[in-house]
């Protein structure tokens, strides 16, 4: 190990937590909305639990609904927002998870919840629980994804290639999000998958599932969805490498912590090669200065969660000894979303609705840089509807620090 200048290595906070991402407090604030493919939202921002249960029920109703996915705040009783929604919606089948943060037309809230019903006209949704992931296998990944194609093909035996999209819910504190894409995605056959990891407002304390009326941990989410208006899934990102390289010399893989990079403590290494405090390392810091692996000739992003005492670096995604990390430099943020954004409203001649799955990371990035709300104007314009994630999903990989969801246009007649 090289020696250093400064004779004594400073401690590490125990934790970069959401203490260190100050989010202002604003009123209550409410939306609904209805979009041409029959999907209707209701928003609502910094509300207590019955006031965005009453509005739920309120602008949606049951008459029409399919399928109802709810994105909640961490703060919120789970098992109460369950068996709220089962008594105001009875008979309404619901999916959802808690966040690190709601997207919606109100913008990039907190504190709320963003509630999304499918029509009964135009979809058919069907889903399923994958309990405890942590201890997954391979065959009962497969296994689930078999058991909804079987269900959705009786319930839609007309259905064409190409009318059917996968969205993935998943613990985001279960370290199993990689094999279980894996599995899932190899099953899928030609069916995209796009979904999110659940978080918990960066307290990292437990993530919580919704589905058929209970509450879940340790868990995932799969669900099918046929539809007869033109789709396409995507992933943005706003990194590009650089030439400083960072080697895992020492780490645990099942639970996603580097001990050492280039054979020096991990905190102390990372901090020194990007020029950070490693005393004060949090969020933003990680969100500014990325880690990227290159895969298959793309490059994809390997994001920090947390210090931990010991100088140990715990990660977001899959990690272990030999891994080879670029620190990457992070391009304009709102520039490449627009051209994503832009791009897909190009490819489907007008996009309707946008599910959406989007790193907390890259909202601490663009609250740093102070264009978080240029990107929230952005979402709004092109009816983002979604969550801030804890990772990301898109076909057969889970990713960090991503953009990532499915885009729906107009019904084709």
């Amino acid at each position: 190990m090289r020696q250093r200048d400064v004779p004594d290595r400073p401690a590490v906070p125990p934790a970069a937590d959401g203490a260190a991402f100050d989010r202002p407090r604003v009123a209550a604030t409410e939306s609904a909305g209805r979009f041409d493919c029959g999907i209707r939202t209701v928003s609502i921002a910094e509300a207590e639990l019955d006031e965005a249960l009453d509005k739920i029920a309120r602008d949606l109703g049951t008459e029409a609904i399919g399928f109802l996915l709810v994105f909640f705040s961490a703060g919120y009783d789970a098992a109460a927002l369950a068996a709220g929604l089962g008594e105001r919606l009875p008979g309404v089948p619901v999916a959802g998870c808690s966040t690190a943060g709601e997207i919606s037309d109100l913008g990039i809230a907190d504190r709320g919840a963003v509630a999304i019903a499918f029509p009964k006209d135009g979809f058919d949704v069907v889903s399923g629980l994958i309990p405890e992931v942590s201890r997954l296998g391979v065959d009962r990944g497969s296994e689930a994804v078999a058991r909804l194609k079987g269900e959705l093909a009786r319930r839609c035996p007309d259905a064409k290639p190409g009318q059917t999209f996968a969205v993935s819910l998943i613990d985001g504190l279960c370290n199993r999000e990689e094999a279980l894409v894996s599995a899932v995605d190899w099953a899928l056959g030609d069916i995209p998958l796009v979904g999110g990891s659940a978080g918990d407002e960066l307290t990292f304390s437990g993530t919580t599932l919704l589905h058929g009326g209970s509450v879940h941990r340790d868990a995932a989410i799969l669900m099918l969805v046929r539809t007869d208006h033109p789709f396409t899934v995507f992933r943005s990102d706003n990194f590009e490498p650089t030439s400083r390289k960072l080697v895992v010399t020492g780490s645990d893989p099942e639970r996603r912590i580097v001990h050492e990079l280039n054979a020096e403590v991990a905190a102390w290494e990372y901090a020194d090669l990007v020029g950070l405090d490693p005393a004060t390392l949090t969020p933003l810091g990680f969100a500014s200065h990325p880690m990227i692996v290159r895969v298959g000739g793309e490059h994809f992003c390997r994001s920090l969660r947390n210090t931990n005492p010991d100088g140990s670096l715990t990660f977001f995604c899959a990690i272990d000894d030999g891994v080879v990390l670029t620190v990457a430099k992070p391009v304009d943020l709102v520039a490449s979303t627009e051209r994503t954004l832009d791009g897909l409203d190009a490819e489907l001649g007008g996009t309707d609705f946008i599910l959406g799955f989007d790193c907390i990371l890259r909202r601490l990035d663009a609250q740093n840089r102070q264009v978080l709300h240029q990107v929230a104007d952005l979402y709004r314009r092109h009816h983002v509807f979604g969550f801030n994630t804890y990772g990301e999903q898109f076909r057969t990989m889970h990713l960090n620090q991503t953009f990532t969801g499915v885009a729906l246009g107009r019904r084709q007649s």
